[in-house]
């Protein structure tokens, strides 16, 4: 890992990543990457019919995400000024794994490690979880017209394959530490208090880090 702190906030669709990265980015100081949501003119049509329209949304959202990543670790992580994004780019495969056929997997995986082999990696992960309740709730508040068809049975399916990403991350990568919170324990948004206990946390974990007199 680098002297330059880059984190990522990860989970399920409707957790919050943005809110969470961008209170982070201001109370830091640091850079805000948000990942491309809007822009993918796959989107749309992938939550009307996943089957047929997976291969596409997901090279996309990977190609931009590369796209991205090298962007920050020209423009910031490399001049030592610091960065947190609302994604980790191994979502991708959380997504992939999830709605490509095995061969189109196969393939779409040759193309993610070809890509994502001298990407900069995170110094922190932040994990957020919530029930599906709170996912639903969230989504529907933020009113995103291309979530609007999102089933409850993908969502659901996607946070158990979230959970279990995680957990290999964690013993695949025990050099990086994961922050893992609770949706429906805390609510960072409306309540002061949960978000400072989450920034408590991450100071923490910034300070024992090799570049905490950065801060």
């Amino acid at each position: 890992m680098g002297d330059t702190p880059f984190i990522t906030v990860e989970g399920p669709i409707g957790v919050g990543k943005t809110s969470l990265a961008k209170a982070i980015s201001e109370h830091f100081n640091f850079a805000l990457l948000k990942e491309i949501v809007d822009e993918n003119p796959f989107l749309g049509k992938f939550y009307e019919n996943i089957e047929e329209w997976s291969f596409q949304t997901e090279m996309f959202f990977l190609c931009n995400r590369f796209k991205q990543l090298g962007d920050i670790n020209t423009h910031y992580l490399s001049q030592n000024k610091s960065v947190v994004a609302d994604y980790h780019i191994f979502k991708n495969l959380i997504f992939a794994s999830r709605t490509l056929n095995p061969d189109e997997y196969n393939k779409y995986y040759k193309i993610y490690q070809i890509l994502t082999e001298d990407m900069p990696k995170p110094n922190v992960i932040i994990y957020l979880n919530a029930s599906l309740d709170t996912l639903l709730s969230r989504i529907k508040i933020r009113g995103r017209e291309v979530e609007k068809n999102i089933s409850p049975l993908y969502l659901e399916q996607l946070s158990i394959d979230y959970e279990n990403a995680i957990t290999s991350f964690e013993k695949a990568h025990p050099e990086i530490p994961v922050l893992r919170f609770s949706g429906d324990e805390l609510d960072f948004v409306k309540n002061e208090a949960d978000l400072n206990h989450i920034i408590e946390k991450l100071a923490l974990s910034l300070k024992e880090s090799s570049w905490s007199n950065t801060l």
